[in-house]
């Protein structure tokens, strides 16, 4: 849990005083290691000011990652949250609209949680629950029903020493303290592997509306059309 580290929150506005970001959202953590920062949105200027730590490297190489991360931050409703060691990011989350081939980039309030990933070397200290608290915080989520899709083929195995139903166990317990839950689905990347799992978090300012639409997609007719359930 949060409170087995020293932490505490500062909010702010985004602005450049300098050659210094301020970031609106800034969880300080003391580590045995040195103080993180776990901070976002992260702008495209302030990520290529960092240095990116060379074993986030699980999706891709470390600078391919980081490259990601940029572009990621500026398209329409894209957002980086990162953890930070002085000037190294150790670890990110990404939020993004649904890619243009999935069922829910047709839903006007859906934003994905693209891809998590905390550094072998920082794992121990809950960097990426924290992580996660502090980007389901921003404001600007509590108007979206945020999904992931969390596929087999995408977990750090052989770093973590788990098998594939103990690291699907200790991700979704992870993504649950984050107010995340499993939802059911007929989505054909999800059904691919028993393993595969879609989580999802509606906002509070998401309407009725919103919701029943979300409801009416999770499961698609083969024609591709909404089952009414």
């Amino acid at each position: 849990m949060i409170g087995e580290l020293q932490f505490f929150v500062v909010r702010r506005s985004l602005l450049r005083e300098g050659d210094e970001f301020m970031l609106a959202d800034i969880l300080e953590l003391q580590t045995e290691k040195g103080t993180v920062y776990i901070e976002g949105p992260a702008p495209g200027e302030y990520l290529e000011s960092l240095s990116m730590n060379q074993q986030l490297n699980n999706f891709r190489p470390a600078g391919k990652q980081k490259e990601a991360l940029i572009n990621i931050s500026k398209i329409p409703q894209g957002m980086i949250y990162i953890a930070r060691h002085q000037k190294e990011i150790i670890g990110y989350v990404t939020f993004h609209q649904p890619d243009e081939y999935t069922r829910w980039s047709k839903h006007p309030r859906i934003l994905e949680m693209g891809g998590i990933e905390i550094s072998p070397e920082w794992r121990k200290y809950k960097i990426g629950l924290n992580l996660l608290k502090v980007a389901f915080s921003a404001k600007p989520l509590e108007d979206f029903i945020v999904i992931t899709m969390e596929y087999a083929w995408h977990w750090d195995l052989r770093s973590s020493g788990l098998d594939v139903w103990k690291y699907q166990k200790m991700l979704t317990g992870m993504f649950s303290r984050a107010g995340l839950s499993k939802v059911s689905t007929d989505d054909p990347d999800i059904l691919e592997h028993p393993c595969n799992v879609l989580m999802a978090k509606i906002g509070p300012g998401v309407s009725k509306q919103d919701i029943l639409l979300f409801e009416s997609m999770r499961f698609m007719s083969k024609y591709g059309e909404a089952v009414q359930i």
